[in-house]
Protein backbone atom coordinates (compact mmCIF):
# COMPACT_ATOMS: atom_id res chain seq x y z
CA UNK A 1 0.00 0.00 0.00
CA UNK A 2 2.84 2.43 0.81
CA UNK A 3 4.59 1.60 -2.47
CA UNK A 4 1.44 2.46 -4.40
CA UNK A 5 1.04 5.72 -2.45
CA UNK A 6 4.68 6.60 -3.08
CA UNK A 7 4.37 5.91 -6.80
CA UNK A 8 1.21 8.02 -7.06
CA UNK A 9 2.74 10.93 -5.13
CA UNK A 10 5.87 10.96 -7.28
CA UNK A 11 4.18 10.51 -10.65
CA UNK A 12 1.42 13.08 -10.08
CA UNK A 13 3.73 15.78 -8.66
CA UNK A 14 1.52 16.07 -5.57
CA UNK A 15 4.49 14.97 -3.49
CA UNK A 16 6.68 17.74 -4.90
CA UNK A 17 4.01 20.35 -4.27
CA UNK A 18 3.51 19.09 -0.71
CA UNK A 19 7.25 19.14 -0.06
CA UNK A 20 7.48 22.69 -1.37
CA UNK A 21 4.63 23.71 0.92
CA UNK A 22 6.37 22.14 3.94
CA UNK A 23 9.67 23.79 3.06
CA UNK A 24 7.97 27.18 2.66
CA UNK A 25 6.41 26.88 6.10
CA UNK A 26 9.74 25.83 7.59
CA UNK A 27 11.32 28.98 6.13
CA UNK A 28 8.47 31.06 7.58
CA UNK A 29 9.14 29.56 11.02
CA UNK A 30 12.84 30.37 10.66
CA UNK A 31 12.04 33.97 9.73
CA UNK A 32 9.63 34.10 12.66
CA UNK A 33 12.40 32.97 14.99
CA UNK A 34 14.31 36.13 14.08
CA UNK A 35 11.39 38.56 13.98
CA UNK A 36 9.40 37.37 17.00
CA UNK A 37 11.92 38.45 19.67
CA UNK A 38 12.26 41.85 18.03
CA UNK A 39 8.49 42.34 17.82
CA UNK A 40 7.94 41.30 21.43
CA UNK A 41 10.81 43.51 22.59
CA UNK A 42 9.31 46.49 20.77
CA UNK A 43 5.89 45.73 22.26
CA UNK A 44 7.30 45.51 25.79
CA UNK A 45 9.24 48.71 25.28
CA UNK A 46 6.23 50.59 23.91
CA UNK A 47 3.54 49.27 26.27
CA UNK A 48 5.65 48.20 29.22
CA UNK A 49 4.25 50.93 31.42
CA UNK A 50 0.75 49.40 31.12
CA UNK A 51 1.77 45.97 32.45
CA UNK A 52 3.17 45.05 35.82
CA UNK A 53 6.41 43.16 35.36
CA UNK A 54 6.95 40.37 37.83
CA UNK A 55 10.61 39.88 37.03
CA UNK A 56 11.31 43.42 35.86
CA UNK A 57 12.50 42.26 32.45
CA UNK A 58 11.75 44.67 29.64
CA UNK A 59 14.81 43.87 27.51
CA UNK A 60 15.46 41.65 24.55
CA UNK A 61 14.81 37.94 25.24
CA UNK A 62 15.89 35.03 23.07
CA UNK A 63 13.28 32.83 24.76
CA UNK A 64 10.72 34.40 22.46
CA UNK A 65 12.40 32.65 19.50
CA UNK A 66 12.28 29.12 20.96
CA UNK A 67 8.74 28.15 19.80
CA UNK A 68 9.49 29.21 16.23
CA UNK A 69 12.85 27.43 16.26
CA UNK A 70 11.21 24.25 17.52
CA UNK A 71 8.56 24.47 14.78
CA UNK A 72 11.28 25.04 12.19
CA UNK A 73 13.25 21.99 13.31
CA UNK A 74 10.20 19.72 13.38
CA UNK A 75 9.03 20.81 9.92
CA UNK A 76 12.53 20.49 8.51
CA UNK A 77 12.83 16.93 9.87
CA UNK A 78 9.44 15.97 8.43
CA UNK A 79 10.42 17.53 5.09
CA UNK A 80 13.74 15.66 5.04
CA UNK A 81 12.22 12.27 5.81
CA UNK A 82 9.46 12.73 3.22
CA UNK A 83 12.00 13.91 0.63
CA UNK A 84 14.21 10.92 1.34
CA UNK A 85 11.28 8.49 1.19
CA UNK A 86 9.82 9.88 -2.01
CA UNK A 87 12.82 10.80 -4.13
CA UNK A 88 16.07 9.25 -2.87
CA UNK A 89 14.96 5.66 -3.26
CA UNK A 90 13.92 4.61 -6.79
CA UNK A 91 10.39 3.51 -7.49
CA UNK A 92 10.14 -0.20 -8.14
CA UNK A 93 8.69 -0.80 -11.59
CA UNK A 94 6.74 -3.95 -12.34
CA UNK A 95 8.21 -6.02 -15.15
CA UNK A 96 5.70 -8.19 -16.94
CA UNK A 97 6.73 -11.69 -18.02
CA UNK A 98 5.87 -11.06 -21.68
CA UNK A 99 8.11 -7.96 -21.88
CA UNK A 100 11.27 -8.71 -23.94
CA UNK A 101 13.43 -6.19 -22.02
Amino acid sequence: MLKKLKRNLVQSYVGAIGLGYLLAHAVLYLVGAFTSPIAKWLGRREYGHLIEHQNGQVGFSLQDALPDLAGFLVLLLVWYFLMRWLYFKPIEERVSEGDPS
